[in-house]
């Protein structure tokens, strides 16, 4: 049998394992340790549910990806060491707050460092190449290309657990991007690194047939940490492997989860705020607000995660068109974060009215 055959019959299987266990882990979660795993936790600034969750996604998505690696070792003889070292590194971190061990959130960040550094370090991971020449010679420094890569996992992971807090928001906005990378390491015939990531968009989709448009389930703080960081990771594997391609296109990619946080840590400093702790002034939150008091939507919590990732997906899909041109990605890159700012403000204004 061909591979191509052999990978599309995995991810099938895959597939089908990963809504079941799913299914499973939505329907018994909540008895696990007598509820420890439901949110259940409504006064917090960045909830937006009324009934008791289980915060498992996380769960289900790790149990899912330990049964994809090892059919896929089964399959090829071959063990994706750094994607699963990742995955469960991750989750674990995260599910310490999904049990609600109460660690506080500048510990929380301590030990993200500490196993994204020993991660990086120990996988060699580093960026190859970037489109400002400046930074390329600096990247060639050790200790530098480390730290650059540890700020661009942190940025994204913490980006990603940033917005999760309405109906299919964060699942999606990662299905369209993971999506993007897919086609274009298929394109270019990178066939290993195309199943690795076809695997995470069958996962998320099975998530999110128990998240969207009500949710049954949510990602939980091991959720978002791991798809975060598995993004991330996609993100600069694809980078290195296809150097025809800009790598300001990929930032064009990250530009929400990136800025989200970057803008936010800002704000909040220049607002006397502590960084780390959560607020209910995040776009997301703001543009949730709106569809509220327009009072035309019975149900804005899933509307407004279409409403954000359609905005998304007209903003990057243009990028498709250029993605090998560093000059106009860079320019098209700023312009994003411009619009950003333009739009918070409209609604952080509708929303001191």
């Amino acid at each position: 049998m061909p591979a191509e055959n052999i990978s599309l019959s995995l991810l099938s299987i895959i597939s089908l394992i990963s809504f079941f266990v799913f299914l499973l882990i939505s329907k018994y979660s909540n008895k696990i340790g007598n509820g420890i795993l439901l949110d259940q936790d409504f006064n917090k600034p960045q909830a937006f549910h009324s009934l008791s969750i289980p915060r498992s996604g996380g769960l289900a998505a790790s149990l899912s990806f330990l049964i994809f690696f090892i059919f896929y070792y089964l399959l090829f003889n071959e063990v994706n060491f750094e994607y699963v070292i990742l995955t469960f590194a991750m989750f674990s971190m995260g599910f310490i707050e999904d049990v609600k061990l109460n660690f506080k959130p500048i510990y929380r960040l301590i030990l993200m460092i500490i196993i994204l550094l020993i991660f990086t370090i120990y996988f060699s991971i580093n960026i190859t190449s970037i489109d400002l020449n400046f930074l390329n010679s600096w990247l060639k420094n050790d200790i530098f290309s480390i730290i650059f890569v540890l700020l661009c996992f942190l940025f994204i992971v913490n980006g990603s657990n940033l917005i999760d807090g309405f109906n299919g928001l964060l699942a999606i906005h990662l299905l369209i991007i993971n999506i993007i990378l897919l086609f274009i390491n298929l394109e270019n015939k990178h066939e290993n690194l195309a199943i690795i990531i076809a695997s995470q968009i069958v996962i998320l989709i099975s998530f999110l047939l128990f998240n969207f448009p009500k949710a049954k389930i949510f990602m939980g703080d091991s959720g978002s940490y791991l798809f975060g960081s598995l993004v991330a990771l996609n993100i600069i594997e694809t980078n290195n492997l296809n150097q025809d391609i800009s790598s300001f296109f990929f930032s064009i990619l990250l530009f929400y989860l990136f800025f989200e946080v970057f803008f936010s840590f800002l704000r909040k400093i220049l607002s006397r705020k502590s960084p780390i702790k959560p607020d209910r002034y995040h776009l997301h939150m703001l543009s949730y607000l709106y569809l509220e008091h327009s009072q035309k939507f019975k149900d804005c919590n899933y509307l407004n995660s279409i409403l954000i990732n359609l905005t998304y997906l007209s903003l990057i899909v243009p990028a498709l068109f250029f993605k090998d041109n560093g000059v106009i990605c860079r320019y098209w890159f700023f312009s994003l974060i411009s619009i950003y700012i333009v739009f918070y403000y409209l609604l952080y204004s509708f929303e001191r009215k």
